[in-house]
């Protein structure tokens, strides 16, 4: 009685570890290979040029802006390894069973045309065919199928290919900065190219009196408030007592004045060694008189013989 339940115990057990061996039908490892790249930042700083010279003597400047980075970078070349498998799906053996069966003979035929050709078939057929007929015909266990394959992470390998420093300057683009005009401060947006252009004449600063202003405090800070720079900018004496002059010259009304005094404006401005402000203000004049074809002539020709400057005539006018 033991000796039959001890039998029957085995019996039950090897028959249960068929089953569960033989269910998964294990096709050939699959391999992947990627690329992966390992960045650690070790210096991370913002710069500020304010560019030459030193002090500003000019109510415009070109501040430009960067921002430096320093990573360590390691590149690794990393491999990974899937088991494949056919999952067992009982129903197939309807018609893997008697499929494995013609596999078989197959295969056996072809190993005997096999011989008689001296080894002129293909594994795929010699060899692959038996296996696919021993597969089928286990009752246990699907025959391969590569398109109901499955797969599991078997192991992943890494190989380190390159290791160095990378450093990059990047513009500080479309970002805020603090611009800072004695007790008044103002913020400002550089452009896509990192530079943050200053101009005393224009608005925010034109609402403002410079004269006694000494120097412009610039300040940028990254979003995380992790890295920051300062900057200083000097107004030289000259300039201070150039802006409340040119700020009249340029912002006074227009429309009241006659030829001779818009003249006197771009004269001035330029006298006073500020010509990009005189050119604004010569080419929007010529503007505002363009539907005027006798007032414009006569504005070029004063701005010619009082002040020295010769313009263009504009195609619209005649």
């Amino acid at each position: 009685m033991y000796k039959r339940s001890s039998l029957s115990l085995a019996s039950a057990t090897l028959c249960g570890t068929l089953i569960v061996s033989g269910c998964a039908n294990h096709l050939s490892q699959r391999s992947e290979h990627e690329e992966r790249i390992e960045r650690k930042l070790l210096e991370h700083s913002l710069q500020v040029d304010v560019g030459e010279p030193k002090t500003l003597e000019l109510p415009q400047r070109r501040v430009l802006i960067h921002e430096l980075k320093t990573f360590d970078v390691t590149e690794f070349e990393v491999t990974r390894h899937y088991d494949r498998y056919t999952p067992y799906q009982p129903w197939r053996e309807i018609y893997e069973i008697p499929l494995g069966a013609v596999a078989i003979v197959a295969g056996v035929g072809a190993n005997i045309v096999n011989v008689v050709t001296f080894g002129s078939l293909p594994d795929s057929i010699t060899k692959d065919w038996i296996s696919y007929g021993v597969a089928g015909l286990n009752p246990f266990m699907n025959a391969p199928s590569h398109g109901r394959a499955q797969q599991n992470l078997a192991g992943i390998d890494e190989v380190q290919r390159d290791h160095h420093v990378e450093r990059s300057s990047l513009p500080w683009s479309e970002s805020p900065v603090d611009v800072e005009a004695g007790n008044q401060s103002h913020e400002l947006i550089t452009d896509r190219n990192g530079v943050l252009r200053i101009n005393l004449l224009d608005s925010p600063f034109a609402e403002q009196d410079l004269s006694r202003v000494t120097q412009l405090n610039l300040s940028v800070e990254d979003n995380q408030a992790t890295v920051h720079a300062n900057a200083t900018l000097p107004l030289s004496k000259s300039l201070r007592g150039k802006l409340i002059e040119a700020h009249d010259l340029i912002y006074d009304d227009l429309e009241d004045d006659e030829v001779s005094q818009w003249v006197h404006r771009v004269k001035r401005l330029s006298d006073l060694g500020l010509e990009e402000e005189a050119s604004d203000l010569e080419q929007t004049l010529i503007e505002m008189t363009r539907n005027d074809p006798q007032l414009q002539h006569e504005l070029l020709k004063s701005l010619a013989k009082d002040a020295g400057r010769l313009v263009a005539v504009p195609a619209t006018a005649e």
